[in-house]
This record gives C-alpha cells, sequence and structure tokens, in this order.
C-alpha cells in the first residue's frame, strides 16, 4: 500500500495518507498571536486545507484531538470548532489540556479522516 506525506517540513509531515486514511499531525496556528478562539480557527482552516489536499473535507473526520495549554480556554476553542463544524458530520472528540511546545500557543488539533470514495490516494 502507498504512503502519501502531505505537507512536509523539516521534523513532520503535515498529514500521511495510507490506506483509506489520512492521519493528521498536530496542528498549531501560523500567527499565535491571536487568542484561542482565533488560533482554532487558524488550525481550522489549515486542516480544511491538508484534507483538501489529501483528496477528503472535514465531513470524513474520524477522530480528533484538542490539546489547551489552558483548560480555561475551552469555551474560546469551543465557539470556533461550532462555527467550523459540520453538524451532520461530527468526529469523535477528546479535548484535554497539556503543555505545548511553544508557550505562545494555545491549541493543537489532530485528527484521523476517512477518504472519499474514488480519490487519489485511496
Amino acid at each position: 500500500m502507498a504512503i502519501r506525506r502531505l505537507a512536509e517540513e523539516g521534523r513532520l509531515s503535515g498529514a500521511v495518507v495510507h490506506g483509506e486514511l489520512v492521519y493528521l499531525a498536530g496542528q498549531v496556528a501560523d500567527d499565535s498571536s491571536l487568542d484561542a478562539e482565533g488560533q482554532t480557527a487558524d488550525i481550522l482552516a489549515q486542516i480544511d486545507a491538508l484534507l483538501a489536499e489529501a483528496g477528503t473535507s472535514k465531513r470524513n473526520l474520524l477522530s480528533v484531538t484538542v490539546v489547551l495549554a489552558d483548560i480555561a480556554d475551552a469555551p474560546a476553542m469551543n465557539r470556533a470548532w461550532d462555527r467550523w463544524l459540520d453538524p451532520s458530520a461530527k468526529p469523535a472528540r477528546m479535548t484535554i489540556q497539556a503543555p505545548l511546545v511553544d508557550p505562545a500557543w494555545k491549541v493543537e488539533i489532530t485528527g484521523i479522516a476517512a477518504l472519499d470514495g474514488g480519490m487519489p490516494g485511496a
């Protein structure tokens, strides 16, 4: 089975496609000066782009893990999440608090999505 690596950087790939699944690396905001709601919106836009490049969309997200540097930011993160979420295709989701590598990061999100049927990489 072929493995496709998307948005490769020095230490990681932004996503890896294998079989019928897309595995997202932990995504963080490009603009870390934003508040938690803004960082979440930034990350979700990145996730949309990675999933599109892989040949799928947020409708096919199976599982998402949201890591917050401060769990008190959950309401702000959820505001951005709720605007982005397709209510007819909710993934399983877990939200936890943990220290993030860069102290300016408030949110990091990872997930696993299924490919659309017949899309490249399937």
